[in-house]
C-alpha cells in the first residue's frame, strides 16, 4: 500500500451534511463536497492487511485495496479502470450501498474502518468530470438478440455487459421511465436522477435499446419474446409489497412505501405539480425502521409533515457490535441517517396490532404493543 501506517496516522473522516434548515427546503443530495486532500488521506488509511476481507464483504467483489492505493498515489485514471472492472455503476453503489465492505474492513476490528464508500463515489465522480467515462462499443457483433425485462440496477448492469459483448440488447420497462427503484424508489435527496440519466445516455450510445411502458405479461406476450430473441433475462425485481394484515388496514390514508415514494419522485421529474399523497401539515406514522422507512421519513420532512413517528419492531441496536455480531459480519449497530438527523421520533420494540379510524373513514392512528420485556406498553 501507499502508506502502510496510514491507518495509525489518520482518523476516519467523511463528508459533512448540508445544514438541516437548508436542505429541507430542496431535494438536492445532502452531502457537501469532500476535499481532495482529505480523500487522499482516507484512501491512505487502507492497510496492507494481507487478506482483504472487504473484497468478500462487498457483494460485487470490488477490488477495494487496489483502487484505494491508486487514489493515494494520485493515479485516478487507473483507479476508475480498476473500479469499473467489477462495478458497472459505482455512482449508484457509492451513494446507496449500505457498505458491508466497511463492516468487513480489517482496520475496523479495533478502530474506525476505511471510508471505502466515499473513496468509491469520489473516483467515479472524478472520472465523469474528467471525461473518462464514455461509451464502450463492441468491436464484433455476435448476431444474437437478447431482451432484458426490467430496468432496475440488475437489468441495467446485465444489459450493459451483454451489449459490450456484442449482442443486440433490448430492455423492457413497464414504467414510463427507465431505472426501476433507482428512478422511483430512491428519493432525489439520496441520489439525484442526473446520475441515472447520464448512465442511460452512455448505454444508448453503446447500442442498448430501451422501451418504456412495456409491461411483459400484460400487453406483451412472453411467448412472443421467447420466439423473437435468442435469450431472455429476468430482472423484474420484487414488486409484490409486504402487507400488514391487521384490523383497520383498509382505512384510507394508509399507504405502502412504493405507493408513496414514486409519486414524490414524479413531482421532482416534473410530471406532477404536487403528490397525490402529500403529508404537508399532517402527523405521519412510518411502520418499519430500515432504509425504506428512512427514505419515507426524509420525503415526509421535505413535504412539510407536522410530525413523523417511526415504529420499529426490533429492539434499538447497540452503538457497538454485539457478541453475536462479530467482525467481519455486517455491523447491526445504531445508525443516524441524514433523514433521522432532520427530525422525527423513533420507537423500538413496537408491534403494530391495529389501525384506528377517524369519523371520515380514514386512518388516524396506528396502535402498537411493545415487544420488549421491560415494560407493559
Amino acid at each position: 500500500m501507499g502508506e502502510a501506517t496510514g491507518f495509525m496516522q489518520w482518523t476516519r473522516v467523511t463528508p459533512k451534511r448540508r445544514p438541516v434548515e437548508l436542505r429541507l427546503h430542496d431535494w438536492n443530495e445532502v452531502y457537501e463536497p469532500f476535499p481532495n486532500d482529505s480523500l487522499t488521506l482516507q484512501a491512505g488509511r487502507c492497510m496492507d492487511c494481507g487478506i482483504p476481507f472487504c473484497n468478500n464483504g462487498c457483494p460485487l467483489g470490488n477490488l477495494i485495496p487496489d483502487w484505494n492505493d491508486l487514489v493515494y498515489r494520485d493515479h485516478w485514471r487507473d483507479a476508475i479502470d480498476r473500479l469499473h472492472a467489477t462495478n458497472n455503476f459505482p455512482e449508484f453503489t457509492g451513494r446507496l450501498c449500505p457498505a458491508p465492505c466497511e463492516s468487513a474492513c480489517v482496520v475496523g476490528i479495533s478502530g474506525d474502518p476505511v471510508a471505502i464508500k466515499q473513496v468509491e463515489v469520489e473516483i467515479i465522480d472524478r472520472a465523469w468530470a474528467e471525461g473518462w467515462v464514455g461509451p464502450q462499443t463492441p468491436t464484433v457483433k455476435t448476431g444474437k438478440r437478447v431482451v432484458v425485462i426490467g430496468s432496475g440496477p440488475a437489468g441495467l448492469a446485465a444489459a450493459q455487459q451483454l451489449t459490450r459483448a456484442g449482442h443486440a440488447v433490448v430492455v423492457l420497462e413497464r414504467a414510463d421511465r427507465i431505472g426501476g427503484l433507482l428512478r422511483y424508489g430512491i428519493p432525489e435527496f439520496k441520489m439525484e436522477k442526473r446520475h441515472l440519466d447520464r448512465r442511460i445516455e452512455q448505454m444508448e450510445a453503446e447500442g442498448t435499446e430501451f422501451r418504456v411502458n412495456a409491461p411483459v405479461g400484460d400487453g406483451i406476450d412472453i411467448e412472443v419474446l421467447l420466439a423473437s430473441y435468442d435469450a431472455l433475462v429476468l430482472a423484474c425485481g420484487a414488486t409484490s409489497a409486504r402487507d400488514l394484515p391487521v384490523p383497520g388496514r383498509e382505512l384510507a390514508g394508509i399507504h405502502q412505501a412504493m405507493e408513496y415514494l414514486p409519486l414524490a419522485n414524479k413531482v421532482q421529474q416534473g410530471d406532477l405539480p404536487v403528490s397525490p399523497i402529500d403529508v404537508a401539515g399532517k402527523h405521519v406514522v412510518i411502520i418499519g425502521g430500515g432504509d425504506t422507512g428512512a427514505d419515507c421519513l426524509g420525503t415526509a420532512h421535505r413535504q412539510g409533515a407536522a410530525s413523523v413517528t417511526q415504529l420499529e419492531i426490533m429492539p434499538q441496536p447497540s452503538v457497538v457490535r454485539g457478541a453475536n455480531n462479530p467482525w467481519p459480519q455486517f455491523a447491526m449497530v445504531y445508525k443516524v441517517t441524514s433523514a433521522h438527523e432532520e427530525g422525527g421520533e423513533r420507537l423500538y420494540s413496537v408491534n403494530t396490532e391495529r389501525f384506528l379510524g377517524g369519523e371520515d373513514g380514514s386512518g388516524r392512528a396506528a396502535f402498537g404493543r411493545c415487544c420488549c420485556t421491560r415494560c407493559r406498553w
